[in-house]
Parts: structure tokens; C-alpha cells; sequence
């Protein structure tokens, strides 16, 4: 087999046999590789290479958006409207072929990625496994 197609049996098993909680970093963490390559390319002049990062970025915000249980806990409303806000600028930085736009989302998108690790990190902690193994280890 050769690499890609090892990395992408490797992606693929690692999506299906992920945990919700993983399966959202993992669109986090594509979010940014998309938005750092779209603003690179941008500054390169490389505006096809942008456009498909800037859409596949796109893409990801909407599944996030249609993901996201708005009765779930009481912040989801607003991290709805933020969402929708980065499809946005998402798309006027497309058009505009806009690489500062793109940074202003990166800026938002990777605290939130990181948020989200965190609190995936804590509750993974917090399971009873991982108690026993921190007595046990």
C-alpha cells in the first residue's frame, strides 16, 4: 500500500472509531490546516488552491453548525451565530480573495479548537478509567 492511501485508511479508522467529543477536535483541527493553507496560498496568488481550502472550510463550519444541538447547553445559540458569522467572512474572503480575512478567522477558529481539546482532555480525565489507572499506575 502505498502512503496516501495508508494515511487515508488511517484517517478513515480514526474517524470511524472516534468519540463524538474526538470526532469535533479532528473538525477543528481540519478547520485550521484549511484556513492556514487558504492564507498561504493567498499570499502565494495561488487563488485555486485557496478557493477549494476556503470551501472545504466552508463545508466544515456547516457541518459544525448542523451538528450543534442549540437545547444542549445554553452558549450553543451563540456559538451558532458564530458559526454562521465564519461562514460569512469565509465566503466574502473567497470572493474577495481576502488573505487578512482568512487570518481573522484562523484567529477565532484556534482558541476555540483548543477550548475544545481542553475540555475533551478534562473529561477523558474525569472517566473512571482514567482514575483507576492513575491509582493503579
Amino acid at each position: 500500500m502505498t502512503n496516501p492511501a495508508l494515511r487515508t485508511r488511517y484517517l478513515a479508522e480514526s474517524v470511524a472509531t472516534a468519540s463524538p467529543g474526538q470526532l469535533l477536535v479532528m473538525l477543528y483541527d481540519r478547520l485550521v490546516v484549511d484556513l492556514t493553507q487558504a492564507e498561504d496560498a493567498l499570499r502565494a496568488r495561488d487563488t485555486a488552491t485557496a478557493s477549494t481550502r476556503l470551501m472545504h472550510a466552508q463545508d466544515i463550519v456547516s457541518e459544525l453548525r448542523s451538528s450543534l444541538d442549540l437545547s444542549a447547553w445554553d452558549g450553543a445559540a451563540g456559538l451558532a451565530q458564530l458559526y454562521g458569522f465564519l461562514f460569512t467572512r469565509l465566503i466574502k474572503a473567497n470572493v474577495a480573495n481576502d488573505a487578512d480575512l482568512v487570518a481573522e478567522c484562523r484567529a477565532v477558529v484556534a482558541p476555540l479548537r483548543d477550548a475544545w481539546r481542553e475540555a475533551l482532555l478534562a473529561t477523558r480525565a474525569a472517566t473512571p478509567e482514567a482514575a483507576l489507572a492513575s491509582r493503579v499506575g
